[in-house]
């Protein structure tokens, strides 16, 4: 069985999916409302799926229960303090997603797989081993996990993807530095990353929503 979602589509017999994984402590719902807000009428009928991530202990909140795609010790980002069987479990949870879209008759390089934050790190870990080519991956202030394993572990199908990535400069969850570096990686090796940054916090601006949908519509296009 697949995550428990909630669906949004803009018309009958959708075209193209995209999948946005929230934050930490968020759930589905966090991201309808900017959804919403994306005019990709000139794509076609779309589906927007939102799952919720399992519920967990999350150790940097004192072992607080919440929505969390991984646990998290520390901040600092580094491969010493992260949940890598947490990564790869929900990296499976992910996978199941896409494919599900696939069984629906949605073609692999019609799928953008997306996040924000903890989602962002999600998206960038399932969409670049992805074993299909995807339409896109888009990651909204966030960072590449399991960064020093990921070169060897990434699928020639998505080997030059299309990227967005998008940071704030003020983030203090989730430092700028981890978002560009990120970003440096992916250009390393040969993505196309479109980049932007924000005079803003952990958070999604209108400036940011409106270079999104651009970029949806050339990649969906």
């Amino acid at each position: 069985m697949t995550l428990p979602t909630i669906e949004h589509q803009t018309g009958d017999n959708p075209q193209a999916s995209i999948i946005v994984l929230h934050g930490l402590g968020a759930d589905g719902h966090d991201f309808e409302p900017i959804a919403r807000e994306l005019d990709l009428g000139a794509v076609g009928p779309v589906r927007f799926v939102f799952p919720h991530a399992p519920t967990r202990p999350v150790s940097l909140n004192g072992g607080m229960v919440m929505r969390a795609w991984y646990d998290i010790v520390g901040l600092d980002f580094t491969r010493r303090g992260e949940d890598e069987s947490g990564l790869r479990a929900s990296q499976a949870e992910v996978e199941a997603l896409i494919e599900r879209e696939r069984g629906r008759g949605i073609a692999t390089s019609r799928i953008v797989l997306a996040g924000f934050s903890q989602g962002c790190a999600m998206a960038l870990m399932t969409g670049l081993r992805h074993g299909q080519r995807l339409a896109g991956i888009v990651g909204l202030s966030g960072y590449l996990p399991l960064a020093t394993q990921t070169p060897a572990e990434r699928h020639a199908a998505n080997a030059d993807t299309p990227v967005f990535l998008a940071h704030g400069r003020q983030d203090p969850v989730v430092p700028f530095v981890a978002g560009a570096a990120a970003r440096d990686a992916l250009l390393g090796w040969g993505h196309p990353v479109e980049w932007h940054e924000y005079r803003m916090q952990h958070s999604v601006c209108a400036e940011e929503i409106a270079d999104l949908q651009r970029w949806l519509l050339v990649r969906l296009g």
